[in-house]
């Protein structure tokens, strides 16, 4: 079997899903624009499961060239798929997840857009998703780090267009500006990484004059060391924008912004695991720099470590899971710095199940206190809360939840599958992707160890947190109450997303080594070595996630917390919880240090430029006066005559010109979008048939 020729097509398919509903996807409706969505994504699933069954039958690596690109001098980058092991495990993984998301979101996004007020918008969500995934496919496909970074801008364009979706809109129906500004944040944290990753490129192709993977890689060992360190350092600098690493992890709690299939498609499967991949596959380059190496490992542990406490003191169930994305992308980003890279992938790959399980089952607990607070579309009718003056309901506080296991099981049930997982408890996927980074770290770092078994430990203790207040106890608010189950669109993809958490260690599962085999078809045996199971770490981890969860327990679940009572935890940590709660500042002091400096300077650029300002000054001058005078003798033979002339001759040219043109602009968006699509097909088709 060889379907490597079709690889195209993984990107081909989202294309063409988001040009349909483009030009047609209103026509559609609802139902129809959802369809092709889904069936644009589930398109590219099913190529890259064929691309898994070639590479089965012929596991070396394969280049299917598709178009001569760029050509100019000693920089010839061909758009060029690359199929081999590392590439298409990230094509099932971004498909997979991704298109049990694009279910989820068309039962989803019905009511969110009608919550909005804004039902034309549909459509445009799923736009934006077709687009995300095409992207993603292209960063993970590329054969050269150009091919690369174009997918990696393409997500973080995405990201943009996503997080701030409801830029006019907040849940209250107040002004969305909070969701536009989190949109910003996201893209000009994602700028400073990008830099990082722009300068990496520069220097590959100024010492090595290429940027496709094989030949850098060929060239690298014979490159002054010192120089391959800062090439994997200013990586490094990419990675930390667009995985959220320390420093630059700031823009993702905020990415919660966005619709939650989107918090599910930027967490789980898509743009975040980029800085992971990066590393994966730059491998060969890592190796030569041990130093940067350790940097990367510690940089990973210590986000781990970080985020964890942070995710310990919040209240908005979306924003726990977000701090732990961070943390967990940690253990990912520590593991590849170990050197550890089939452990890190398989993290990335079991993550990609439980924390899209458990970001979209938070989606289902927001919408059931939604349908319950205020019920349209059918639902029946309920008492509505109107929200205290200055006190907006947030659907997304775990404080008005709670006893929701009773009014919405299939959720409760999901939803502890992912958060078990999630705290590494056996047999559950999460258990042995952990475990087996542990394991690295233990043999190779001690320090990187002993910060991401503390990180273990939280993670275990603030998800029992978040399963006890949302879904134990009596309910805390009306909503709670009378919050009703999300339809079967919403909870079959939740249903194979718990099954899915709860066999993926079978996919390196300790003694078998299937990832590790598979691997190592592309990374080779030096890079992709088979880790062993260790009972000690898998004991010591277990009982730290057991007394954890105990110690969750104690605080709310033996006395559940009972309606505008304060949280058990600040009664014990004090000012702790508070600097928790406040995420340790870390936004203030960005604040202080970049942001406020910044807009000073800007309001005194301002104040230069203001033409008022240099109008009084001018206007009283003495040469003001004397070129007043000049310009008035000069005014009828050179203003009127040729001056005027001239202008008005220009200005009678460009209102023809616009004449003529006018007939092009229809009004109709998808008329130009039609011309947009022949356009690129026919540079598409000049580069196959004719370059």
């Amino acid at each position: 079997m060889n379907y490597f020729d079709l690889v195209p097509w993984i990107v081909f398919l989202p294309v063409l899903g988001l040009l349909l509903n483009i030009l047609i996807g209103k026509r559609l409706g609802e139902r129809g624009s959802s369809l092709v969505a889904f069936l644009a994504s589930g398109g590219a699933f099913v190529v890259s499961v064929l691309q898994w069954l070639s590479l089965s039958a012929h596991p070396e690596a394969h280049i299917v060239k598709f178009a001569e690109w760029i050509n100019i001098g000693a920089l010839q980058v061909p758009w060029a798929f690359r199929v081999d092991t590392l590439s298409v495990t990230m094509m099932l993984v971004v498909s997979g997840v991704g298109t049990l998301i694009h279910i989820y979101a068309a039962g989803y996004m019905h009511y969110d857009v009608r919550y909005k007020g804004d039902p034309a918008a549909y459509q445009r969500f799923f736009i934006y998703l077709n687009l995300f995934i095409a992207a993603m496919m292209i960063l993970v496909s590329g054969d050269s780090y150009l091919m690369l970074f174009v997918g990696w801008e393409g997500v973080g364009l995405c990201s943009f267009l996503l997080i701030g979706f409801w830029f006019n809109k907040n849940p209250d129906g107040s002004s969305g500006m909070e969701n536009s500004n989190a949109a910003k944040k996201a893209f000009i944290a994602n700028r400073v990484g990008d830099l990082g990753l722009l300068l990496a490129m520069f220097a590959i192709f100024t010492l090595m004059g290429s940027l496709s993977f094989d030949t850098v890689f060929a060239r690298a060992e014979f490159i002054n060391p010192s120089y391959i360190l800062a090439i994997t350092l200013f990586m490094l600098i990419g990675v930390a924008g667009k995985s959220a690493q320390l420093p630059l992890y700031v823009w993702l709690p905020d990415a919660m912004a966005g619709p939650t299939p989107v918090s599910a498609l930027i967490h789980a499967a898509t743009m975040v695991t980029a800085g992971v991949y990066l590393v994966a596959r730059s491998a060969p380059l890592y190796s030569l720099a041990p130093a940067a190496q350790t940097t990367v490992a510690v940089v990973g542990a210590l986000t781990a470590l970080f985020a964890a406490t942070i995710a310990v003191g919040q209240n908005d169930i979306k924003k726990v899971l977000a701090y732990s994305t961070i943390s967990q992308l940690g253990f990912m980003v520590a593991a590849v710095g170990l050197g550890a890279f089939v452990a890190g992938m398989f993290h990335l790959v079991t993550h990609a199940f439980f924390k899209a399980l458990l970001f979209l089952g938070s989606g289902s607990v927001i919408l059931a206190l939604e349908r319950a607070h205020h019920p349209i579309d059918g639902d029946h009718e309920q008492h509505h809360e109107e929200p205290k003056k200055g006190h907006a309901f947030d659907p997304q506080d775990m404080r008005i939840m709670g006893g929701l296991r009773k009014v919405i099981p299939t959720t409760y049930r999901v939803y502890l599958i992912g958060a078990l997982a999630l705290a590494g408890l056996p047999p559950l996927a999460g258990f042995f992707s952990k475990d087996e980074i542990l394991t690295d770290a233990l043999h190779a770092n001690p320090l990187v160890y002993a910060l991401l078994t503390a990180a273990a430990f939280l993670t275990a203790f603030y998800m029992g947190r978040q399963v006890l207040l949302v879904f134990f106890g009596e309910p805390r608010s009306h909503a709670a109450e009378e919050a009703v189950e999300s339809p079967p669109i919403m909870t079959w993809p939740l249903i194979v997303l718990a099954g899915l958490s709860i066999l993926g260690g079978l996919i390196n599962f300790p003694g078998l080594h299937g990832l590790t085999n598979w691997l190592e078809h592309t990374l080779g045996h030096e890079f992709a070595h088979a880790t062993e199971f260790n009972l000690t770490v898998a004991l010591t981890s277990t009982l730290l996630a057991l007394l954890a969860i105990y110690l969750a327990w104690t605080l709310y679940g033996r006395e559940p917390l009972k309606a505008k009572a304060a949280d058990p935890l600040a009664k014990r940590l004090g000012s702790l919880f508070t600097a928790l709660q406040n995420k340790w500042w870390v936004d203030e002091f960005y604040g202080w240090l970049i942001i406020r400096p910044y807009q000073r300077f800007a309001a005194f650029l301002a104040d230069v430029v203001d033409w008022r300002f240099w109008h009084d000054w001018v206007h009283d001058s003495l040469i003001a006066r004397g070129f007043r005078g000049l310009a008035v003798f000069l005014a009828n033979p050179v203003d009127l005559g040729v001056i005027d002339g001239l202008a008005n001759g220009l200005a009678t040219g460009a209102r023809g010109l616009a004449s003529s043109l006018s007939i092009l602009q229809t009004g109709y968006v998808r008329n130009y979008a039609l011309m947009v699509f022949f356009g690129v097909v026919s540079m598409l088709a000049y580069l196959i048939f004719f370059s």
